[in-house]
């Protein structure tokens, strides 16, 4: 099964919720830990697992991704480790990468995509590559069987957001804030209608993510429309707070995506 099926296949099992998708750092707070996080996550009801590369320079990505990312670079992570991590948990659950572009160009589309093959990777999201530069990767990705996963904002023009609704493969992360990733008080204003409008200008699942933090913001954005949730900056402070307390990251997360897995069954 290619990476791009087994996403349809996840999406498709719902069972008339939206799919969850936690965010993992790989490396985070080491490699070993990240792979058991990964694995809590799909214990603990994830659908899909969205699995970082640490970088340096996240530009999508607010201060917790950040501190973590810098703190996976630290301790040693690299892109071999990262995809040890993401063969360990594709046995499990489908592993959506997200890396940024350097990482990707500076090996090479072609053998990017085939390493993430062979890694077990069902799909790829690079968000700071733009839609005038994605072909390439794109039709590596295709190569490969590998979905790769655009982004579009709120403030996307409708132009844009059916160029990039016509080539999304898996599904479409849609942004819910302007703004990089982190902790919201309260889900965004409007996000049923930045959720309607990317439905109306793509045939694949729409995910939301940005700001969702709690599994009353999971269950609100599955309201809205949503088929997906994505929730990263909460996961990942909480696997920072229980690290630095002795405990095990692994047991905090899984009980957090529990509940948000559980906020939207009801």
């Amino acid at each position: 099964m290619t990476g791009v099926a087994r996403i349809a296949e996840a999406f498709a099992a719902r069972e008339g919720r939206a799919a969850l998708m936690p965010y993992v750092m790989g490396g985070f707070p080491d490699l070993d830990a990240s792979r058991r996080i990964g694995l809590a996550c799909a214990e603990a009801g994830a659908d899909l697992v969205e699995l970082g590369v640490p970088f340096s320079d996240p530009l999508a990505d607010g201060p917790v991704i950040h501190e973590a990312g810098t703190a996976a670079l630290r301790g040693g992570a690299t892109v071999r480790g990262v995809l040890g991590v993401c063969e360990s948990l594709a046995a499990r659950v489908p592993v959506v990468l997200m890396c940024y572009a350097n990482l990707v160009l500076n090996r090479g589309p072609e053998a990017f995509a085939e390493a993430l093959r062979d890694a077990g990777a069902s799909g790829l999201i690079v968000p700071d590559l733009p839609l005038e530069e994605a072909p390439r990767v794109l039709e590596a990705c295709d190569s490969a069987g590998i979905a790769l996963v655009p982004l579009v904002a709120p403030t996307t023009p409708d132009e844009r957001l059916a160029q990039i609704g016509s080539r999304a493969r898996g599904f479409l992360y849609t942004v819910a804030v302007v703004g990089t990733t982190g902790e919201r008080a309260e889900l965004a204003d409007g996000v049923g209608e930045v959720i309607a409008r990317a439905h109306a200008h793509t045939e694949v699942p729409v995910a939301l993510g940005f700001g969702i933090s709690t599994p009353e913001h999971a269950a609100a954005a599955a309201d809205a429309g949503a088929d997906g949730v994505i929730v990263a900056s909460r996961l990942v402070r909480a696997a920072a707070e229980a690290a630095a307390e002795g405990a095990d990251p692994a047991d905090v997360v899984r009980d957090l995506v529990g509940a948000l897995a559980a906020g939207l069954r009801l």
